[in-house]
């Protein structure tokens, strides 16, 4: 097997790695959910429950989807990086050059020259949002229509935030919630604790109230048809006419524009948390004793 085959080859596993997970996700939701006409809105559907000591495990769509979303994003990079070369010599490769080269940017303008290690972690949950909402297109429970998904994403992010904030130095941290006023301490410290909160529910809320008013339209326009137009024979007196149009247009805002904007909404709140953790000047400041320590203490081991 020669060179360009085996790169075909991989090509196509690659490709493979991308769709199969939402074509089993598919098959497992076909295979899993009953056939009803009623309209029907709830949460993620529970596919298992493991017992636990403390609390049951439950195994749920929109962890299933997550994890196909995961898969398909990790195959995705792997096919947009496979054969690069230092001189661009394919499509994928400019595309993937073109991602980072945004990325950096959004940083760089958002977070300064110091945060660019952040890059990676900001595309990766900025491109996690926007396919699970998107996964809603093929007829899958989007995860960021999970509260305890999208919970996660903010806890993590708190964490960070928290992180670069305790950088600043412990005590300036516990300072900061004492001012302009102590009386003002608790006020403080609940819009700390409201940042995960705000975040999660923003998110969330927004994708959520997009599939609901979907479903309830698309299901309005269901009953409207056989109501105006019942009285065709045949097929064609149970075939939804109205729901031509519509709903699509709706998918194109709700599923499409909402999800992408959300998603971008989610990665801009997370760099500028992280960002203002505390100020530059403070971080030079940081910065300098560090360095002075380190040059004191090599001026006495010499």
């Amino acid at each position: 097997m020669n060179k360009n085959t085996r790169s075909r080859v991989v090509d196509i596993l690659l490709i493979l790695m991308m769709v199969l997970p939402f074509v089993a996700a598919i098959t497992l939701k076909v295979l899993t959910t009953p056939r009803s006409e009623e309209i029907s809105i709830s949460g993620a559907q529970i596919y298992l429950t493991i017992p636990m000591p403390i609390m049951d495990l439950t195994i749920t769509s929109s962890q299933i989807n997550s994890w196909a979303v995961i898969i398909a994003i990790f195959g995705l990079c792997l096919y947009l990086t496979h054969g690069i070369q230092v001189i661009p010599n394919s499509k994928r490769q400019l595309l993937a050059e073109w991602i980072v080269t945004k990325v950096n940017n959004l940083i760089r303008n958002n977070m300064g020259e110091r945060f660019m290690a952040f890059a990676p972690f900001v595309a990766g949950i900025m491109a996690l949002s926007a396919f699970s909402s998107l996964s809603s297109l093929l007829g899958l429970f989007p995860p960021t229509s999970d509260m305890n998904i999208v919970a996660g994403w903010a806890i993590l992010v708190f964490v960070l935030i928290t992180h670069y904030k305790l950088k600043g130095g412990v005590w300036p941290y516990v300072k900061g919630f004492f001012e302009p006023v102590p009386v003002f301490a608790p006020f403080n410290i609940i819009g700390e604790l409201a940042t995960p909160v705000s975040m999660s529910f923003r998110h969330y809320g927004n994708v959520l109230s997009g599939v609901v008013i979907s479903t309830l339209i698309a299901h309005a326009l269901q009953g409207l048809t056989k109501l105006v137009l019942g009285w065709l024979p045949g097929v064609l007196g149970q075939f939804p006419f109205l729901q031509i149009g519509l709903p699509a247009i709706l998918s194109l805002y709700f599923d499409i524009f909402s999800g992408l904007m959300q998603a971008f909404i989610f990665a801009m709140l997370t760099m500028l948390y992280i960002a203002t953790g505390f100020s530059e000047d403070a971080y030079n400041e940081r910065m300098a004793k560090k360095k002075k320590k380190k040059l004191h203490a090599a001026g006495a081991d010499a």
